[in-house]
């Protein structure tokens, strides 16, 4: 807590080669300073030189947020309670106190222990989740990343056949990373390649990635016949060749261990003890329902109320004030990954949630908002009746929260009551 007495303050400030430290004893007339090497024996000598210093009684520790590494190797020593320091807080006390922009790592170091000794009330300790929790956090921002590496090799993979082999892009089928594309693309890196074989090998290779339609066929069939290379130029095509075998290799073994992640995945949220509260919920599937339970975590005191969580995860806007302006806009500085999870998840429900269905029709007829504002409106919503369950742990009710709305006399009852009207249904 920020009223605890510690028998020191220390900031660190990382990096490669020497970290930075400032060092402040209880009751001593001057303060530390110095360079460690940044080795993990370096570390965690000096870390234990700290603890019989302070004889192991409670130490406040402040070091830039952003160095998992850092962190975890300080989490082993129970004396430490560490004060993560945002980036851009730590950037906008370093330029009012060195309005000259200078910046060294020892000096560094120091502001961010001035920030510890005097501001301590703006700073928040620390609170981890349990081991099972932090496993799944970890798992599933490693998927994501993987999806994002991805994600960024069918673009550099687009680019590339539009340079020199265009008609890919339309005879591969919509989704360059499904295995029919890229079996197309190894088996026909070129145009020239295609030409040469017979149709019924073209249709065959069809059948076998479950292209049922004949229309289909026949149309990409005559699509062959009349193509024409965009380029003779060998100069072009062979670099371009190699750089697609590339990416075709580089998309599979992505996908590959992507489907290894969705397996740990699934195993550490089927066995984590607040899995039931999540995995009900409508539009979040296997993918978002255990990122929502990351998001939340196991501690409930983190999160007294749902605005609290609302503002952390830059969900809720930002009002400004100046003179007799005010404005309202996106707030900054959110944990992006957070902020993705409900957003896409908001997105979701209006496909799977007859109330959230409902605040989107009514949105879009009522206020004309653009679809982003109305799901980023819709992700306000349901993190104050997610926050609920989470603090009771219990399942989300479809039904009973619907229920309530009508009860309530909401807004959206009349929208619920033709959404579920029989001629509706039938339309």
């Amino acid at each position: 807590m920020n009223d605890t007495n510690y028998a020191a303050c220390v900031a660190l400030d990382w990096g490669d080669k020497q970290h930075a430290f400032a060092l402040q004893i209880a009751e001593a007339k001057s303060l530390e300073a110095g360079q460690i090497e940044a080795s993990p024996e370096r570390l965690h000598e000096w870390l234990e030189e700290l603890g019989k210093r302070c004889a192991g009684q409670p130490v406040a520790l402040a070091l830039e947020a952003g160095h998992p590494g850092l962190v975890h190797a300080l989490l082993g020593y129970a004396w430490l309670t560490i004060y993560p320091v945002h980036t851009a807080m730590a950037a906008r006390f370093r330029t009012a106190l060195v309005p000259s922009g200078a910046k060294d790592d020892v000096p560094d170091a120091k502001l961010l222990l001035t920030l510890l000794l005097r501001h301590r009330d703006s700073l928040v300790a620390l609170q981890l989740d349990g081991a099972q929790t932090r496993e799944l956090a970890a798992l599933v921002i490693a998927r994501r990343d993987a999806v994002d590496r991805r994600t960024q090799m069918l673009s550099q993979l687009r680019s590339v056949l539009k340079v020199y082999y265009p008609q890919a892009l339309e005879l591969s089928g919509e989704d360059l990373g499904a295995p029919l594309a890229l079996d197309w693309l190894e088996r026909w890196p070129e145009l020239k390649r295609l030409l040469k074989a017979k149709s019924g090998t073209v249709r065959g290779f069809y059948a076998k990635h479950n292209v049922r339609s004949g229309e289909v066929i026949e149309a990409r069939l005559a699509r062959i016949a009349q193509a024409k290379p965009l380029s003779e130029d060998r100069a072009l095509i062979e670099p371009c060749i190699l750089q697609v075998q590339m990416f075709v290799e580089l998309v599979r073994v992505c996908q590959t261990h992507i489907q290894g992640f969705d397996r740990r995945i699934e195993e550490a949220f089927s066995a984590h003890p607040a899995a039931d509260i999540f995995k009900q919920l409508p539009g979040a599937g296997p993918v978002l329902a255990p990122r929502l339970l990351v998001a939340f975590g196991d501690r409930r005191e983190r999160y007294p109320d749902a605005a609290s969580l609302q503002k952390y995860a830059g969900i809720a806007p930002v009002k400004e004030k100046s003179g007799g302006h005010c404005w309202t806009h996106w707030r900054w500085r959110a944990p992006r990954f957070l902020r993705q999870s409900f957003v896409e998840w908001a997105a979701q429900s209006v496909f799977h949630s007859l109330w959230a269905k409902a605040y989107y029709q009514q949105q879009k007829q009522v206020g004309g908002k653009k679809h982003h504002a109305i799901i980023r409106a819709l992700a306000f919503k349901w993190i104050r009746v997610l926050w609920r369950c989470w603090q009771k742990g219990e399942a989300y009710d479809e039904a009973r929260y619907v229920a309530s709305l009508k009860q309530r006399g909401s807004p959206l009852s009349a929208i619920l009551e033709i959404n579920s009207s029989p001629a509706k249904k039938n339309a």
